[in-house]
């Protein structure tokens, strides 16, 4: 592959880690697309058939995924049925509007009203809604998704929908970059489950990519390299085969216990955030779930569940396990994580407001009822629970209080239940300094948001990526001092957060005494392996 010009350097944010040489494929826009437009009845039933024609086609992406991808795209299912947001698209049709230009206008606002939200979670639901005005777009004007890529290309865009990535097949292409994203989007999200590269926020620099133009695309250091020199191509391929020789010296180590060299073993269990994703792991290649977050359960578009459906999935997580220990977290909401109607509006600094085990104590009819549907799971397996965001030993021994009641309740209503151990996130500074101090059944080392407040740096603001640093000597001197308090104490200390799922900083965890990690499904070989290669000094 020939030089063909300067080399030059994009930078972005890596969304999902990994590296891809190929052809610029620029991908193309449906959103502008327009046709000739009909009387008033012929609009309203030609945007009629193209909402049965999206509906159709978003069922059968669900119906050929996984649960991951259904949970994504039934919110596009139910905004297609969702008679306040087509009244306005049919009264404007009625006036006189073409049916796309009626479409495109109504969620176009929609879009924008998402896109201008202050929380995270809302700017990244504007990609589900361009989605679905695309594809019904495209419906209208008899047009298709589908071009033909060339083979190993880099897919660039302004930005990918989901239900694009979902019906994109992956084994063709090398990665994406895209000139806006979010790192907490479905198509991340989706792309760090399917071992996706990509890169997001290249900014105005997107304009400067050419179709076909060859590329690096580093989704480690964050850069895309368009028109690579011949000595970034070369460094490209060796790295790619050393990653491919890594990764298969890494599998080896996936159906084995962890054991560092000196023969010590280490309890290496996963992070669910999704119990979809169980149904593709083997449990005999782990210890149990370490973090099952139950966010998923709370979503944004949906009433907020009841004591059975909780109940149901939470059996359902302990199934699986096999008796196994599963730590489920009760819910983390607020801070980049908002729900609509339970967590507040407007607060000026959500990561320090009303979040976490804080929020399920200023809502305890909530909590209550999360704390039964987990009482009675209690008896069906090897569950413990653990508490987030605890600041002072009186909220936790609060938790503790109203958990036995829940326990309480349910065997007044005839129910089995138990109390399983309680436990707590151990992610708030002034927690970790006096850990020693909360009535805790055993400490789980948050590290996200450990490192995010030790270093007063947000953990989602590029501007200050360099100064949120896991192995910063307070985060570090953090770490070791919980773990003290839990030997003194005789409870297990684990760490949930990416910091375990890091091979590089297994090494700093194990010599502060870490010996229960929780880590990201697919870094489970490559931590295996890092605890395999560890020897302790002296």
């Amino acid at each position: 592959m020939p030089d063909r010009g300067p080399e030059i350097a994009l930078r972005g944010t890596v969304a999902s880690r990994g590296l891809a040489l190929g052809p610029i494929a620029l991908l193309g826009l449906a959103a502008g697309i327009r046709r000739r437009a009909g009387s008033p009845g012929e609009e309203e039933s030609a945007l009629r058939a193209a909402l049965a024609q999206a509906a159709e086609e978003l069922a059968t992406v669900i119906e050929t995924g996984d649960e991951m991808a259904g949970e994504i795209l039934s919110f596009q299912l139910a905004l297609i049925e969702d008679e306040d947001l087509l009244a306005p698209v049919f009264a404007a049709i009625a006036g006189g509007t073409a049916a796309d230009a009626a479409w495109q206008a109504k969620l176009d606002l929609e879009i924008a009203d998402y896109a201008a939200g202050e929380d995270e979670y809302f700017r990244a639901r504007a990609a589900d809604l361009t989605d679905l005005r695309d594809r019904v777009v495209a419906a209208l004007s008899g047009g298709g998704r589908a071009e033909v890529l060339a083979e190993g290309a880099i897919l660039a865009a302004e930005d990918l929908t989901p239900s694009r990535f979902l019906e994109t097949d992956w084994r063709r292409y090398g990665g994406v970059a895209l000139k806006a994203g979010s790192a907490a989007s479905h198509v991340a999200m989706l792309a760090r489950a399917r071992g996706v590269p990509l890169l997001i926020g290249l900014g105005e620099a997107f304009a400067r990519l050419e179709a076909g133009a060859p590329a690096v695309l580093d989704a480690e250091q964050g850069l895309l390299l368009l028109r690579p020199a011949s000595a970034s191509r070369k460094a490209a391929r060796q790295r790619l085969e050393q990653a491919e020789a890594r990764h298969r010296l890494e599998a080896e180590f996936l159906p084995r216990p962890a054991v560092t060299a000196a023969g010590q073993r280490v309890q290496a269990l996963i992070n669910v955030d999704d119990p979809a994703l169980l149904d593709r792991l083997d449990v005999t290649h782990c210890d149990g779930i370490g973090l099952s977050r139950s966010e998923f359960l709370f979503r944004a578009d949906r009433p907020l569940p009841d004591e059975e459906a909780q109940f149901q999935v939470y059996r359902r997580i302990l199934a699986w396990a096999a008796g196994r220990p599963v730590t489920i977290r009760t819910l983390d909401a607020g801070g980049d994580k908002p729900i609509p109607g339970l967590t507040p509006d407007g607060e000026s600094n959500p990561f320090l407001g009303l979040r976490g085990l804080r929020l399920s104590l200023a809502r305890p009819e909530v909590f209550a009822v999360q704390l039964r549907a987990l009482a009675r799971a209690a008896p069906l397996g090897n569950l413990k629970v653990m508490v987030p965001m605890v600041t002072r030993p009186q909220e936790l021994a609060t938790a503790r209080a109203l958990f036995e009641q829940a326990v309480a309740d349910c065997r007044a209503a005839g129910k089995a239940a138990a109390l399983p151990p309680l436990g707590m996130m151990v992610e708030v500074p002034a927690a970790a300094l006096t850990a020693g101090d909360f009535p805790a059944d055993f400490y789980s080392i948050g590290s996200n948001d450990l490192v995010q407040y030790v270093t007063a740096s947000g953990r989602d603001n590029d501007s200050v990526a360099d100064l949120y640093d896991p192995a910063n000597p307070a985060v570090l001197e953090l770490i070791a001092r919980t773990v003290a308090a839990g030997r003194a104490r005789g409870v297990e200390v684990s760490l949930c957060g990416d910091m375990a799922s890091d091979p590089a900083l297994v090494p700093l965890l194990l010599e502060r005494g870490l010996h229960v990690l929780s880590v990201a499904p697919g870094r489970l070989a490559a931590v295996k392996a890092a605890v395999a290669a560890w020897r302790p000094h002296g």
